[in-house]
């Protein structure tokens, strides 16, 4: 997976982009490997309000460029006015180091008026209009009823306007640009190949990529895997899998990462939502690499996207390299905490990726890991030789004629130090 320099560091400290080169550079610096692609943006991301909202922002500014913001606040995000006043909160929220642009939507009900749309192309903020049928996910009791029955006018003013339609769910009109949201099935995946190129699109979750029903009970039900739609059948994962990794324009990112407190999580009747922000796009480069096709995940992340949209390009980089990591247990906020997807996940259990703003953060992170390496090798080697000599009676090191290159702490019980811990080498 992808390691951001994020956490444990203040989001204050998150670099800003800034690496230039080579499209989907990919090149091995002695084990490590690099993969240099475009700032990838988010085109279904889940940024709530309040405190919640503080403390996941930086997660998504930090890796992506740009993220089409969901609109199923309580109360959901209707009009234009409401629209722009919830960009004004993310605004303030974003670190002043990131450079991060939410594109609005506007939530779609059986009441909502063509006039609203006209005032939302007009704004230059709202990009999107999101169909969530009523009782669909989170926040969707006030979603449509009867789609083409109500909202008619509404479809036919989008299509004048060119803004496309965000469907949770195998729902479309053909001469309406369509978003599919987070496919999860075959038959999906068949119903977007089979339309025209160009207006019928689809965003890909990490977690419909990489886990199947089976994550939900394996030893026991696990309320953080629990998301809508539901993870399917493994035969559905490797569908998508095939289709994202094709090279087809018409898949591209979308986590979907919807982050809940642990308490809303681990209770009789959890939220739905994955909080993947933190790790999704080392999944992706996890599933690329996987299936031999690295070299088609810059389209996937960072092109096809924006391309759907009518959008430019992002033209700053970042760059992935291949390292060991542990993904946090959790990511505590003033109200409580947020479980993310993989939490604690040991390094050895997965093949991680790690993500850096610029040339200069990567060579100090590879020079760092390998300072880090032979210093783990020497403790190993200087401890072994230690407990050597208090095996023959003698001090474990000879201060006058010993001089370590460098210090690591070493706990005097498994030393027989004086003291509760010293520089053991």
């Amino acid at each position: 997976m992808l390691k951001s320099l994020l956490l444990p560091y203040k989001a204050s400290n998150i670099p800003s982009a800034s690496v230039v080169g080579r499209l989907n550079e990919v090149k091995a610096s002695g084990a490590k490997m690099e993969l240099s692609i475009t700032r990838p943006d988010d085109w279904h991301l889940h940024l709530r309000d309040g405190d919640l909202l503080e403390a996941v922002i930086s997660h998504s500014a930090f890796h992506f460029g740009r993220g089409i913001i969901m609109p199923n606040l309580k109360p959901p995000v209707k009009t234009t006015a409401a629209a722009m006043s919830y960009r004004e909160s993310i605004l303030k929220a974003i670190p002043t180091n990131c450079d991060f642009t939410p594109l609005m939507t506007l939530y779609l009900t059986d009441t909502t008026s063509p006039e609203e749309i006209k005032l939302a192309k007009e704004s230059g903020v709202v990009y999107a209009v999101k169909l969530y049928p009523a009782g669909a996910t989170t926040n969707s009791q006030d979603g449509v009823t009867d789609l083409f029955g109500k909202c008619l006018p509404v479809l036919e003013e989008m299509m004048k306007q060119n803004m496309p339609l965000l469907v949770h769910g195998e729902v479309t009109d053909p001469e309406l640009k369509v978003v599919m949201e987070h496919v999860t099935t075959e038959d999906a995946v068949k119903f977007v190949e089979s339309c025209k190129e160009g207006s019928v699109a689809a965003t890909v979750t990490p977690q419909h990529l990489v886990l199947n029903r089976n994550s939900l009970f394996q030893g026991g039900l696990q309320p953080h895997n629990y998301c809508l739609p539901v993870l399917k059948r493994e035969t559905h994962r490797q569908a998508i899998v095939s289709a994202v990794t094709s090279g087809s324009k018409r898949f591209f990112l979308g986590t979907d990462s919807a982050p809940h407190d642990r308490r809303k999580k681990e209770c009789s009747c959890g939220c739905a939502g994955i909080y993947n922000a933190f790790v999704a796009l080392s999944v992706y480069a996890k599933v690329f690499e996987e299936a031999g096709a690295l070299d088609k995940l810059e389209a996937f992340t960072s092109f096809n996207g924006p391309d759907f949209y009518g959008l430019p390009r992002n033209t700053t980089k970042v760059k992935l390299v291949k390292s060991p990591w542990k993904v946090p247990e959790s990511f505590s906020y003033a109200s409580g905490e947020i479980v993310p997807m993989f939490a604690d996940e040991d390094a050895a259990a997965r093949a991680f990726w790690e993500e850096f703003e610029t040339e200069e953060a990567a060579e100090k992170a590879r020079l760092q890991a390998e300072e880090e390496e032979r210093a783990a090798g020497l403790r190993v080697t200087v401890v072994q030789a230690a407990r050597q000599r208090l095996r023959r009676g003698r001090p474990a090191f000879d201060a006058a004629t010993y001089a370590p290159p460098v210090h690591l702490f070493v706990p005097s019980e498994k030393l027989e130090f004086e003291g509760s811990w010293r520089y053991g080498l």
